[in-house]
């Protein structure tokens, strides 16, 4: 595969920029709305002060980042890595079936198939070419996780570093946008993504230290 690439991926953070399909609208007015959302279907209090954003961002934590999220782009860049199309799209279509929140859905293919037309100029990657082409026809869905999985690997990208990129930049997205409507100060902001940072690691460590090596 070809390990090349026109973008700076030292930084996990920083590169990750848009792939969050939340990220959009939580940087707008109705930002609260979509914390809001998610919080109901995670059966929790409306997101109204520090306490319950603090309450939002564990739940957030432990039923979708690291139950669904982190896994899927593991397993994605682990197909990628042994070039199993097939495996990827059947991944793909569980995916569809798993317990997903309905407020990701919509937004995680758009998300997924944006960054995915990206790789169209990369045609010398088989497994992007193929997994594009099943998206196009509807065979797959081309979930922003997957996609993202995928490219850290067409990338040379460190799985660990790239999964710790994610979990730290879907955690600031949240604390920011709440920020931003409850009046929060940057020191608070700072201070509840300090709580949070020792659990994404250690969740990513985990991750990634379960597998045998090779």
């Amino acid at each position: 595969m070809v390990k090349q690439s026109n973008v700076a991926l030292s930084d996990a953070a920083e590169w990750l920029g848009d792939w969050h399909p939340l990220a959009e609208q939580l940087g707008s007015a109705d930002g609260l709305l979509a914390l809001g959302s998610i919080s109901n279907l995670l059966q929790l209090r409306p997101v109204r002060d520090l306490e319950t954003l603090r309450a939002f961002l564990f739940s957030y934590h432990r039923e979708v980042l690291g139950p669904v999220e982190l896994p899927a782009i593991k397993a994605a860049f682990r197909h990628a890595e042994r070039n199993e199309v097939r495996e990827l799209i059947d991944l793909d279509r569980q995916l569809a079936q798993a317990p997903l929140l309905g407020t990701f859905v919509e937004p995680s293919r758009r998300v997924g198939q944006a960054q995915l037309q990206k790789l169209r100029p990369l045609r010398d990657q088989r497994l992007v070419q193929r997994y594009l082409g099943a998206v196009e026809a509807g065979v797959a869905h081309g979930w922003h996780t997957l996609v993202y999985g995928l490219t850290l690997e067409i990338y040379s990208l460190p799985l660990r570093q790239g999964l710790l990129g994610y979990a730290q930049q879907t955690t600031r997205s949240f604390i920011y946008s709440g920020a931003r409507m409850l009046h929060l100060s940057e020191r608070q902001c700072r201070e509840l993504f300090d709580e949070l940072a020792p659990l994404l690691s250690a969740t990513v460590q985990q991750m990634v230290g379960q597998e045998a090596p090779a």
